[in-house]
């Protein structure tokens, strides 16, 4: 895991569910095909309503129609990230799409053990609704060690909360890793 994540910010809304992150019509593609796989990045974020997309002025695409990966590497998110289906597919896409990490303020449990367990993307938590203070284009910088948020544009930081338990498992890249450095598989 990096320590420092640096780059474009990605506004959107609250509940942002894994529809909208990949719409079901675009898990036609083979994972393990470069050409078909880089299709999850295009497509990711596609299915957010175009007023959330890009908040806080919308009508934003996370990924240009033109380009399979996204200029953001981060994406904050309001309350309940992730929810609806169970679908790894989802922080794939953002993953293939060149996202490094999401912000946000509370998650859907099954998407932030896919995103953790896949070592997909990392799933920070807010304590405060970072859509107020972050803007679509924003620089950020997460550092991780420190646990912060930095709105390069603006000057100002936020605090974070722990990963938690789940670190080592970000560490690793995901759980398979984990369990192999781990000599448990």
């Amino acid at each position: 895991m990096s320590k420092v994540i640096k780059g474009k910010a990605f506004v959107v809304g609250n509940d942002i569910d894994t529809d909208q992150i990949i719409p079901a019509e675009h898990l036609v593609y083979s994972l393990e095909d470069p050409e078909e796989k880089r299709f999850y990045g295009r497509y990711a974020l596609s299915g957010v309503p175009d007023a959330q997309s890009g908040l806080p002025g919308g009508n934003i695409p996370f990924t240009d129609p033109d380009k399979f990966e996204s200029e953001f590497k981060v994406i904050i998110g309001g309350k309940n990230f992730g929810c609806g289906s169970s679908r790894e597919h989802a922080p794939f896409a953002l993953q293939v799409a060149g996202a490094e990490a999401v912000v946000a303020t509370g998650y859907a449990r099954i998407f932030f053990r896919n995103a953790v367990d896949g070592g997909f993307i990392i799933p920070y938590e807010s304590h405060d609704d970072l859509s107020e203070h972050i803007s679509t284009g924003d620089e950020v910088e997460i550092n991780g060690e420190l646990d912060i948020i930095k709105n390069i544009t603006t000057g100002k930081s936020y605090p974070l909360k722990k990963l938690g338990d789940v670190v080592d498992i970000v560490d690793a890249g995901g759980i398979f890793k984990y369990a192999a450095k781990h000599g448990m598989i």
